[in-house]
């Protein structure tokens, strides 16, 4: 996170801001039909770059900030997401992850019952973003209405979802997306839903983690035409930059899984730690244990003090070849991560690669997010800290 103490540093997201923000502005907003990438489709020869991004959460400081961006005209997400919409949007794949649920004309709340405005679906789909999981610990805030409102505001701006569903037939089906040469799965599940029960007669309405449905779903995604299965799961321990057991027992065990020598899943991405966390090649297939948190106001730990990893985070980036014969599997052939920073001054995420002339705070920040991201000896499979 970057404090008031850290001029330099917001003076150099203004500037990035400045530039960013005039390409989102100039925008008509998302057109394209739902589930067609925003950049321009790679060819088979060249495969596709997919970029996940950590938790947005919007406290309630980040809600009247998008209100103050938006000039007393509603609520405006977009220049928030600016310093990231050039890596987001240069990307054929863009997935992030929606931690909160949306709320209803006027009716938004921080923490510990979010709900969130609708408009930062339109800042996501501004900023490049092609899909987001939705399965996450808030999921139930506002119980199956927040649901319903979160997917159709989704909907309305052209960003697929999954890991939550307003009807059986939404929750069995799967999402695909046709990413150049290859159909992309995405799937998503929750480790719980804050102790808030599954509404009544819907017990498909969240995604919660089992290993045995994740496989069985990940199947079903290969049969339906998927050449590669993304699974965002929200696990982990809050606060914590290690994986913890479950993280570690379940990373395993779902990279294990095979069917006819070829692996049912190709990318695990991490969040809810609101921390960054390590990236590990399991069993051959990449797992991000957790990205932290993109998008949030100051953040307290455990222990109720303020703690700046709340607002640093990681954006990965993957490179995807097409399999060396039919029906192999899609190889990932460079494996980036991204260091990133929330500017609670500014309102603004900073790329702290680009930052880097600005201090020896954000060359910090940096080093502390890269030494956690390498903790599990990435390094040596390839992992590699990209701009």
């Amino acid at each position: 996170m970057i404090t008031r103490r850290r001029q330099a540093s917001i003076a150099l997201a203004a500037v990035l801001i400045a530039a960013a923000a005039c390409q989102a502005q100039d925008r008509p907003g998302p057109s394209r039909p739902s589930g067609q990438p925003a950049a321009p489709a790679p060819s088979a020869a060249h495969g596709f770059t997919l970029v996940a991004s950590g938790d947005v959460l919007p406290n309630s400081s980040i809600i009247e900030r998008a209100k103050y961006d938006a000039g007393g005209y509603g609520y405006d997400f977009r220049p928030m997401f600016a310093g990231v919409q050039p890596l987001v949007s240069g990307a054929d794949l863009a997935i992030c992850h929606m931690e909160t649920v949306f709320g209803e004309v006027g009716d938004y709340t921080g923490s510990p019952a979010f709900k969130s405005p609708p408009q930062v679906a339109d800042g996501l789909a501004a900023t490049g973003y092609d899909a987001c999981s939705t399965a996450s610990n808030h999921a139930l805030d506002d119980g199956a209405f927040g649901i319903q409102r979160t997917l159709d505001a989704l909907d309305r701006g052209g960003v697929r979802h999954a890991g939550a569903a307003r009807t059986v037939d939404e929750a069995n089906g799967v999402s695909l997306m046709r990413v150049g040469a290859a159909q992309v799965a995405h799937l998503a599940y929750t480790y719980d839903t804050n102790g808030i029960p599954l509404p009544q007669g819907q017990p498909w309405a969240v995604n919660l983690i089992d290993p045995d449905r994740i496989v069985a779903d990940a199947r079903a995604a290969r049969k339906a035409g998927a050449d590669v299965v993304v699974v965002s799961l929200h696990w982990g321990t809050e606060w914590q930059d290690k994986p913890n057991e479950q993280q570690l027992r379940l990373s395993k065990q779902l990279t294990a899984s095979l069917t006819n020598g070829r692996p049912d899943i190709d990318l695990i991405l991490g969040t809810h730690a609101h921390v960054p966390q390590a990236y590990e090649k399991v069993n051959g297939t990449w797992v991000v244990y957790g990205m932290g948190d993109q998008i949030a106001g100051e953040m307290f730990n455990q222990q109720g003090v303020r703690d700046l990893r709340g607002n640093e985070s990681t954006v990965g980036r993957f490179t995807f070849a097409p399999p060396a014969h039919q029906g192999g599997r899609w190889q990932v052939t460079k494996a980036e991560f991204i260091p990133q920073a929330f500017d609670l001054d500014a309102g603004r995420v900073v790329n702290l690669n680009v930052a880097l002339d600005q201090g020896a705070d954000v060359v910090g920040a940096r080093d502390q997010i890269r030494n956690v991201v390498f903790s599990r000896g990435a390094a040596k499979d390839g992992l590699v800290m990209g701009k």
